[in-house]
């Protein structure tokens, strides 16, 4: 077992953590970044349609629309000081990434063009195509590589974090697993930032990449870190019919309709001043309601691009009009595509402030993986990009001056027992007949029934008890791989504990919150309570392993709860 030291180490090499590995750099910190995955292929890429830019000329807008508009779409659930600085922040961190090299689309005259998102009042959002994400984390991976500038910094690619070190009440560092060689190592630091976004394959459907399993927040709340707001979960209300592949709401802020069988652009009913444009929840409702109730076509609505015109949809909507080609056979320009709503996003994570602390000395969290909380129950569109910018690199200029007066701490040689005894455990288990993908797919797919877009006191106690009974299957399941190298079938069941654990919080909360808020919509609770619910749940997993919930207020600084109307 080898020991590695940095200053400060970056778990995860999506957006967010590039950005605070460039900004630990910048500051002189000795950093390292650890993912499971070659950076560039974490699902940052997946973020289609563009990022929001306040304060970006005449086209970004003032910064206090954007706040004002970011708050009302969180259903007055998000923080407004962290929504505050989302927004006044957010656009110095969109000039950097042009600066950098990002190539944004541009208009006739030369100047950044911009589209318009859901629950935004005017074109704010300024994008590469539809590949923005893409587009920025390869020029962020760039300037990672510059030989010049940060030719210091260690790069453990395709090594799996299993767990967080922690001693003396603060973490330090994690034990993470070699993938070539199956060795598992302690890599210390002074400061651990996780940045491993989401867990949206906790659903099936999702528009999320098979990576996207929750690990870092998992491991954080093993660890004793606090999560909060998992009930809220965004569900896309784009996702292509049978693979679940992200279609952009770039589309609909370029002028895409939604139509349903009988050709009716049903958006009309509820939402009829921003129509399609709507938040993402009321749009994912109304979709899901005309399929309920007998309008939709074999479970789906549709996305019509038609009257578009063929130059648009390939200048700036390529992407999908290849993925509507190559996967489901429909021509944009000419045919209509078949859409449902898909889990996409969870607006809650591992517990910070401003500044991407956790309540865990030494620990910090940026991007999907934390939640600070800018979105609260519902994030508007194009937000994401901004956030894992602004609180990546926050997290950073925080935790480097701190660490400056602390010290590596001895790590004791059982943290990394403990996790060798783990994966002995499961290479030694025969198999049972049961297989990890089995239980994955059981899981995603009574997730979605239960603790979906419409959830009923009914549906989430039976979510509880097919939770327990998936459990009990995990934990007796084996893997047929007993190597060590590149053994992908010990890290998808390892995946799948982190799963687990997630989907219990997120049902645990659910069953929690008795109201509407958002992206949570309970039936037997159809209306908001702020009188009782202004407030966040956090989940803390206690020293001799038991949970505890509490809550904490909501951050209002300028704007009062009112009623949502679009």
């Amino acid at each position: 077992m080898a020991v590695y030291e940095h200053d400060v180490l970056v778990v995860g090499g999506g957006l967010a953590g590039m950005r605070a590995a460039i900004a630990a750099q910048q500051l002189g910190a000795d950093v390292a970044m650890v993912s499971k995955v070659h950076p560039v292929r974490s699902h940052s890429n997946a973020a289609q349609g563009g990022i929001n830019g306040p304060g970006v000329g005449e086209d970004g807008g003032p910064w206090e629309e954007h706040a004002y508009e970011t708050t009302k779409a969180s259903d007055y659930l998000g923080d407004q000081d962290a929504i505050t600085i989302l927004a006044q922040e957010g656009g110095r961190e969109v000039l950097q990434a042009e600066h950098w090299g990002v190539v944004f689309s541009r208009k006739p005259d030369g100047h950044l063009a911009v589209r318009r998102f859901g629950g935004m009042g005017k074109a704010r959002t300024f994008f590469v195509g539809a590949i923005t994400g893409q587009a920025i984390l390869h020029v962020l991976y760039e300037q990672l590589m510059h030989p010049a500038r940060f030719q210091a910094m260690r790069m453990y690619e395709e090594w799996f974090v299993t767990s967080l070190i922690v001693v003396d009440g603060q973490c330090r560092g994690c034990v993470a697993l070699n993938i070539r060689t199956g060795e598992l190592h302690a890599i210390t630091a002074k400061a651990t930032i996780i940045c491993t976004g989401g867990l949206g394959r906790v659903y099936e459907p999702s528009t999320n990449a098979l990576i996207c399993t929750g690990d870092g927040i998992a491991q954080a709340y093993r660890a004793g870190a606090p999560i909060m707001d998992m009930e809220m979960v965004q569900i896309h209300p784009t996702s292509l019919k049978g693979s679940g592949v992200l279609i952009t709401e770039g589309a609909r802020g370029e002028g895409a309709y939604l139509l349903n069988k009988d050709g009716e652009r049903f958006m009309t009913k509820y939402a009829p001043n921003m129509m399609e444009l709507a938040s993402r929840d009321v749009v994912t409702r109304a979709e899901q309601t005309e399929i309920d109730e007998g309008r939709g076509v074999d479970g789906c609505v549709f996305l019509d691009l038609r009257h578009l015109g063929e130059q648009l949809i390939k200048e700036r909507l390529e992407e999908i009009y290849e993925i509507a080609r190559d996967l489901v056979n429909v021509d944009l320009t000419k045919e209509l595509l078949p859409i449902l709503p898909g889990v996409h996003y969870i607006m809650g994570g591992i517990k910070t402030d401003i500044d991407g602390l956790t309540p865990l000395p030494g620990l910090y969290s940026a991007g999907e993986a934390a939640c600070v909380s800018v979105h609260g129950a519902n994030r508007v569109g194009a937000n994401s990009l901004l956030d894992t910018l602004v609180f990546g690199r926050r997290a950073a200029e925080h935790a480097v001056p701190w660490l400056r007066d602390q010290k590596f701490a001895r790590v004791p040689d059982s943290v990394v027992e403990d996790d060798r005894r783990m994966i002995r455990g499961i290479l030694d288990r025969s198999q049972n007949g049961d297989r990890v993908a089995k239980i994955r797919r059981d899981m995603g797919t009574s997730m979605s029934a239960n603790v979906g877009i419409f959830r009923s006191p009914d549906k989430l106690n039976q979510q509880v008890q097919n939770l327990t009974e998936l459990r009990a299957r995990y934990d007796a399941v084996g893997i047929d791989d007993k190597g060590c190298v590149f053994n992908t079938d010990l890290l998808f069941h390892i995946e799948l504990g982190c799963m687990l654990d997630c989907a219990e919080m997120i049902t645990r909360s659910a069953i929690e919150r008795t109201e509407s808020r958002g992206a949570h919509t309970r039936l037997d609770y159809p209306e908001r309570n702020d009188a009782e619910w202004l407030k966040h749940i956090v989940l803390t997993r206690q020293q001799d392993g038991s949970e505890k919930m509490s809550y904490l207020p909501v951050t209002i600084t300028e704007w009062q709860p009112q009623e949502r109307k679009y």
